[in-house]
């Protein structure tokens, strides 16, 4: 089933030059509009990077990024799961409405996000943007829900949750399968490092459509397991003296750091560095799993990880860099969230939303002031995860979890509520429930009546 018709794609861009111009001092003209390239990573903690304090790593283009732009420090993924988090970034929707409440199967498995949401490579593509996707998919296996289908006219790379970064062999559960194709169909890069493949393809892609506006969504595989750091980084941990299995992790990140380098040189030498606004944003916090040695990431001092509702399994590194239109080296305290990029980049770009019926709010106020207020009263999560609903609601500085899971070490701890004064203990040490049960039956209240009116 399609998921919008071309006659919507139509209309939106014949009116394109006329809703940009009508949008205020945010919207560019069309000669003027800027690429925009997110770079979603994989499982990076939510301090692991220098320029959010991790003294140990090293990162110097992600701090580089964060230098001559824009970072926030409450940030928040989706959900502590991949798929739901992508569901999000790609639809401006909470997760349960964009049709992902939970991780997308193998690839075996053709069930993936409902082809009637509406991406953001739909909404720049029908603005004349040329659209890519580049790295991790994991949104859909089948013709219908693979990248092509969604809105990107050029797609390369795996449509599962990991690989190899070598054999790019998807290896969840017998029997193994390749997983790397371009355009829907396999290819096959034997021994070729995938982040590697990954940059070469992104600097085809700009190379091929400088002359007109261009999205890429470039989604690094990169801290997620299999840890395979370049032998460099690894030499450069274990001289550092870094205990296993930090120094895997490490490894794996600063490589990532490198070609990441690559990409932001590639945009500088094609003269296009002021013409291109690029987003940062991990997908949501690190992880703990038997596959990823049982750690190496760090939430710093946040409880949690990956598949965690806790603060170390939602808030993530996040930037926004535009040379020349935002402001630099700045940093941001009020409350982000990962389907805020969709309305956010279109109100950058001066685009209209081909869906205006989403969750994410538009940025730019912040953007533009240190001094705005955010832009969220109230956010959601949802994460179903070892059979039970898990959930939680933040209303200002106040957040509840309802079977609350601490995924921070391998001894898993768990809490039927948990309230908490983020302000007071932005660690999430001291559960108020039973002291604030007022303040906790509100909360939930609330959750509840957005849980109605989620339903179809």
């Amino acid at each position: 089933m399609m998921k919008i018709c071309m006659f919507r794609f139509r209309i939106a861009a014949a009116f394109y030059v006329g809703l940009s111009m009508a949008g205020g001092a945010s919207v560019q003209a069309s000669s003027q509009r800027p690429n925009v390239i997110v770079v979603y990573t994989d499982d990076q903690g939510s301090v692991d990077m220098g320029a959010y304090g991790a003294a140990d790593l090293a990162t110097p283009n992600m701090d580089a990024l964060a230098a001559t732009g824009i970072r926030f420090t409450q940030f928040y993924a989706p959900a502590p799961v991949c798929s739901p988090s992508r569901a999000g970034l790609m639809t401006g929707r909470y997760p349960v409405r964009a049709g992902v409440p939970g991780n997308v199967g193998s690839i075996k498995d053709h069930a993936g996000m409902p082809t009637e949401q509406v991406t953001m490579a739909e909404t720049f593509k029908a603005a004349g943007y040329a659209t890519a996707h580049i790295g991790k998919w994991h949104l859909g296996h089948s013709p219908e829900t693979m990248p092509n289908a969604q809105g990107f006219d050029h797609s390369f790379g795996h449509m599962g949750g990991c690989i190899d970064n070598y054999s790019h062999f998807f290896y969840w559960a017998g029997p193994n399968a390749h997983d790397l194709y371009r355009n829907g169909k396999e290819v096959h890069y034997d021994g070729k490092y995938f982040p590697d493949l990954m940059v070469d393809e992104a600097v085809r892609f700009m190379e091929t459509n400088r002359g007109e506006p261009f999205f890429i969504y470039f989604a690094f595989n990169v801290p997620h397991y299999p840890y395979q750091g370049d032998v460099e980084w690894l030499d450069h941990y274990q001289e550092q003296g870094m205990a296993y299995p930090r120094n895997l992790y490490a490894a794996f990140l600063s490589s990532m750091d490198t070609r990441l380098g690559r990409l932001l040189d590639a945009i500088d030498r094609l003269g296009l560095g002021k013409e291109t606004i690029v987003v940062l944003q991990s997908d949501h916090g690190h992880s703990t799993e038997q596959r990823a040695h049982y750690g190496g990431g760090s939430s710093g001092p946040y409880r949690g990880a990956k598949f965690s509702l806790f603060e170390g399994g939602i808030r993530v590194p996040a930037i926004i860099r535009w040379p020349g239109h935002l402001a630099e080296g700045e940093v941001r305290n009020q409350i982000g969230h990962g389907s805020d990029w969709l309305p956010t980049l279109a109100d950058l770009c001066g685009i209209p939303l081909l869906n205006t019926d989403i969750d994410g709010k538009s940025l730019v106020p912040v953007l533009r002031s240190a001094q705005a207020e955010s832009p969220h009263r109230v956010l959601h999560w949802q994460n179903r995860n070892r059979n039970k609903d898990r959930w939680a609601i933040r209303r200002g500085p106040w957040k509840l979890l309802a079977n609350a899971l601490d995924t921070s070490r391998r001894e898993l701890v768990e809490f039927d509520r948990f309230l908490v004064n983020l302000d007071d203990d932005p660690g999430e040490r001291t559960n108020l429930f039973e002291q604030m049960p007022e303040r906790a039956a509100e909360l939930e209240r609330l959750h509840r009546e957005w849980e109605e009116q989620c339903k179809p």
